[in-house]
């Protein structure tokens, strides 16, 4: 894939499909250590320890439509080919957390891509579900909680196209804040 956002809409999509109410997306850059790292955790039904030794095998899926499944080995091997480290933890019925790090300024690492696009699609497309998202950018950090938004907006439906255009432009405003030098 040839942005991370991707790789993230990838990874939820794993959730959603293993019935998750809640997940959670944690993105940090740290500039003096040089990391880029990602964590996506659900409360999802999990896996159990078979299964989770298997996953990232790009040969291996649990899906009955194909026979590979790309998504986790893809998604590993882009944060180990740019001197980084991928760790997948799961539990039957608690749940998946993936991380996965980068050398932030590595050559091959690919771009971000439009992460509030990602997002507020996510958002838009997944109603029963809540998400947290949360950017990290050298100790200062941005949040965005569907749930506080629901508790604002009231009985107005949080993928009202509305909302959904807020949702993007405070993304994009929150990273562009603390991203500034």
């Amino acid at each position: 894939m040839k942005e991370l956002s991707l790789h993230i809409l990838d990874i939820v999509q794993n959730s959603i499909a293993a019935k998750a109410t809640q997940i959670e997306i944690i993105i940090c850059e740290d500039t003096q250590k040089n990391i880029l790292s990602i964590d996506i955790s659900d409360n999802g039904t999990g896996m159990d320890k078979a299964t989770l030794q298997k996953v990232t095998d790009p040969f291996w899926t649990s899906r009955t439509t194909r026979k590979v499944g790309l998504g986790i080995p893809l998604f590993k091997a882009a944060a180990e080919r740019c001197s980084g480290h991928f760790k997948i933890r799961s539990e039957a019925g608690e749940g998946t957390e993936i991380i996965a790090e980068f050398v932030r300024n590595h050559i091959d690492r690919a771009p971000m891509g439009d992460i509030a696009e990602t997002i507020s699609l996510l958002i838009l497309t997944n109603e029963g579900i809540d998400f947290k998202y949360t950017y990290r950018f050298n100790g200062r950090t941005y949040e965005l909680n569907t749930k506080k938004i629901k508790e604002v907006i009231g009985d107005m439906p949080i993928q009202h196209l509305d909302v959904i255009e807020w949702i993007k432009k405070d993304i994009r405003q929150g990273i562009e804040e603390i991203t500034q030098e």
